[in-house]
C-alpha cells in the first residue's frame, strides 16, 4: 500500500489524547489543511517522553546521534545497531507521536538491503517510518519500501552521509537548484510521505514546497517549508562539535546542568550530602 495510506488520526493542539496517534496520513493532512508541522531529532526515552508531552508532531531518530550523542566525528560512523538501540528507547516513550528512524550509511545500498534493514527499524525498533538520503538515484530502494507498505521520508539538499560534518548550502546555482527540485518531484511521485530539506536557500525550499503535494520539513531551509526540525540538544543549549548557523537556542541547559553538578560535588566534598533526611 502507498506510504500515506495509514489510518488518519488528527489532533487539535497540545499533548495527544491517549487514544490517538499520528500517522503518515495525518502528517500529509496537516499540509492540506495549512497546518505547520513540528519535529525534533532526539535519541533517548526521557527526551522523547518530554517532547511528546510538549506536543511535538514528529520525532526523528537521526543518524546525527553519532555526532551529538556518541561523540563521533560525523554521521558516517553510525550503524544500524546504533539506530535500532536509540529507536527502541524513543518508541518506548512516544506512544502517540510519529517516529521516523534514519537509515544510516550503507544500510540501503540496494533495494533488498534497504528492505531488510527498514523492516528491522519498524519491527524491532518500533518506528513508524524510515528516512533515506538522496533523490532519483535511490529510486529502486524507495519503490521497494513503499511497495512493502513502509512509510518513507525523503531527504534532499545537504546529505550528511555524503559530506560528513561539513555544513554548506546546497542549491545555490541554477543547476543545483533544478536538480533538487527534480529530485523532490521524483520522491513525491514515488510515494514518500514527506521530504526533509536541509541547508538549501529559502527561496528554493519555498519553491519545492509549492511544487510537491507531500509536506516538506526544513532545517536550515528558511520559513517557507511546511514544518521545521532541529536537534533537541541544540535548542536546549547543550553544545556539540558542530554549531550550525540555522540553530536557535531556546535554553542554556548546559550551564544549568554544570551548576547542578558543581553543587552536588560541593555538598559531597563538604559532607553535606547525604543529610539525615536523605539517609535510611
Amino acid at each position: 500500500m502507498p506510504a500515506g495510506s495509514a489510518v488518519f488520526a488528527e489532533r487539535s493542539s497540545g499533548p495527544w489524547p491517549k487514544s490517538m496517534k499520528h500517522t503518515s496520513r495525518s502528517i500529509i493532512e496537516k499540509k492540506k489543511q495549512g497546518k505547520r508541522i513540528t519535529a525534533l531529532s532526539l535519541y533517548d526515552y526521557p527526551s522523547a517522553r518530554i517532547a511528546e508531552e510538549a506536543g511535538v508532531d514528529l520525532l526523528m531518530v537521526g543518524d546525527s546521534v553519532g555526532m551529538v550523542f556518541l561523540g563521533q566525528p560525523s554521521t558516517r560512523d553510525v550503524t544500524v545497531e546504533d539506530i535500532l538501540y536509540h529507536t527502541r528507547a524513543v518508541t518506548r516513550a512516544a506512544r502517540q507521536t510519529f517516529v521516523v528512524a534514519d537509515m544510516p550509511i550503507h544500510s540501503y545500498e540496494d533495494p533488498e538491503t534497504a528492505l531488510q534493514n527498514a523492516k528491522r527499524f519498524i519491527d524491532e525498533g518500533g518506528a513508524d517510518a524510515v528516512k533515506l538520503e538522496g533523490g532519483i538515484k535511490i529510486q529502486p530502494q524507495i519503490q521497494k519500501l513503499v511497495a512493502a507498505g513502509i512509510p518513507v521520508m525523503g531527504h534532499l539538499g545537504l546529505l550528511p552521509q555524503s559530506t560528513g560534518s561539513q555544513f554548506h548550502v546546497h542549491g545555490k546555482t541554477p543547476e543545483e537548484a533544478k536538480a533538487i527540485l527534480d529530485d523532490a518531484k521524483a520522491l513525491d511521485r514515488l510515494g514518500v510521505f514527506a521530504i526533509v530539506l536541509e541547508c538549501v536557500p529559502a527561496t528554493l525550499a519555498a519553491a519545492v514546497t509549492q511544487a510537491v503535494p507531500c509536506p516538506t520539513i526544513g532545517i536550515g531551509a528558511g520559513a517557507g517549508t511546511d514544518g521545521q526540525v532541529l536537534v533537541l540538544q541544540d535548542i536546549l543549549g547543550i553544545r556539540s562539535s558542530v554549531s550550525p548557523r540555522f540553530v536557535r537556542r531556546y535554553a542554556k541547559l548546559e550551564e544549568i546542568m554544570k551548576k547542578a553538578i558543581r553543587g552536588y560535588c560541593r555538598d559531597v566534598l563538604r559532607g553535606k550530602f547525604p543529610s539525615h533526611k536523605e539517609s535510611f
